[in-house]
């Protein structure tokens, strides 16, 4: 969620060192527009507390629409999502949420020093006996591994859902799955 907040305050900086007096209308209305993209992703986020199983494409795809505008959108970065039908248990799917928005708003700020035809792709599909979260972008390539704290927030998650976290990174950019476990129903 830092990084969210942190790139939100960045783009809105920038709107506003650019924006001329003339301009400024625009950039607060540009301004105003991301506070209430926030304010969609946080109520998906923290929404669903009183439901046992969630539709994943009906959340997923409305949390990518969510980051899209909030996040990815004004930064110039483009997002694809491929998100297959089916349920999953609230509590899995709200940590599987908080991790997809970390993933991607990771990427968002590092992968991209050019933001010449950056592009998130964001993928949630079932194959075999797990959910396949992935988070994947064409950006410059992890140098390394996942460090700091984003990492060990991620870490405990996939662990509270016993999932696994895999990446791998290259010329073509970087790309995370995350693979849970499908719960009963």
């Amino acid at each position: 969620m830092k990084n969210t907040l942190t790139l939100l305050g960045a783009s809105v900086r920038r709107d506003f060192t650019r924006a001329g007096t003339g301009d400024m209308s625009l950039a607060v209305d540009r301004f105003e527009r991301r506070i209430v993209a926030f304010g969609r992703l946080y109520q998906l986020l923290s929404d669903h507390d009183d439901l046992r199983f969630v539709s994943a494409a009906a959340f997923f795809e409305s949390l990518c629409e969510a980051i899209s505008e909030a996040v990815l959108e004004p930064a110039g970065i483009r997002c694809e999502a491929a998100i297959e039908s089916g349920t999953l248990p609230a509590a899995q799917c709200h940590r599987l949420a908080l991790m997809l928005t970390e993933l991607v708003t990771n990427a968002a700020k590092h992968a991209f020093p050019s933001k010449k035809g950056a592009l998130i792709r964001i993928g949630l599909a079932r194959r075999g006996g797990a959910w396949l979260c992935t988070v994947a972008d064409n950006g410059i390539g992890a140098t390394g591994p996942l460090q700091g704290t984003g990492s060990r927030i991620l870490e405990g998650l996939a662990r509270s859902i016993q999932a696994r976290l895999q990446g791998e990174a290259g010329e073509g950019g970087t790309r995370v799955t995350i693979v849970m476990p499908i719960a009963a129903a």
